[in-house]
């Protein structure tokens, strides 16, 4: 069973990665703006699913990864920070864009705005490094089961992830209205995340071996 302390470590690292634009905040965003809210919820459900079979492929593989492979926990790590050192350029490079920045979509059936969130996440490498190299970060093997305690991580990712993007899809479109104003703001956004995900990067880095 993880500790409280991981919990809320845990739980703080994957609320800052939710607010990370990625490609299922930009296409939310999109379909909220275009086709309403309900619209940008039927595709949230999608999404859902997605979380939920990455993080139980995630759960089984972490499992059986840390077991019987050598150092599989430091290629993991190491892979891990590359990535966030890459999201934390994204943010801040010249040129970024912000997610409330959208197009125009077509308007879409029930059943294919589900399927359009579910490919979105599926095809998402944001979400699958959270599950193949961030996860395990926060694993102890001398706390129990490392199977128990992938699933309960990930499952706080799940819930953590819905809610973000709920209400990113209940409040797009008055807050795309508002920072279309004010480029400081988006900025300020774009720097802050940045920092704060290559200061994960780095710690992650250079993080001794279990």
């Amino acid at each position: 069973m993880p500790s409280l302390s991981t919990f809320i470590t845990f739980g703080l690292v994957v609320f800052g990665m939710a607010l990370t634009p990625g490609p299922n905040m930009i296409y939310l965003v999109s379909r909220s703006i275009s086709q309403g809210r309900v619209a940008g919820l039927i595709s949230l459900g999608g999404v859902a699913v997605g979380y939920v079979f990455y993080m139980l492929c995630a759960a089984f593989g972490i499992t059986a990864l840390m077991f019987a492979v050598p150092y599989a926990y430091d290629a993991l790590r190491i892979a891990g920070a590359l990535y966030l050192l890459h999201l934390a350029w994204q943010a801040v490079k010249p040129g970024g864009r912000s997610p409330f920045q959208v197009r125009e979509l077509p308007q879409d059936s029930p059943r294919k705005l589900f399927a359009m969130g579910l490919m979105t996440n599926l095809l998402n490498p944001k979400l699958a490094m959270i599950y193949l190299s961030l996860l395990p970060q926060f694993i102890h093997p001398e706390r129990g089961s490392v199977l128990m305690q992938s699933v309960l991580l990930g499952g706080l990712q799940i819930i953590n992830g819905i809610v973000v993007n709920a209400v990113i899809v209940c409040i797009a479109g008055s807050l795309a209205a508002f920072l279309a104003g004010r480029p400081l703001w988006l900025v300020a956004q774009r720097w802050l995340m940045g920092t704060a995900l290559g200061g994960l990067a780095l710690s992650m880095a250079t993080e001794s071996r279990r």
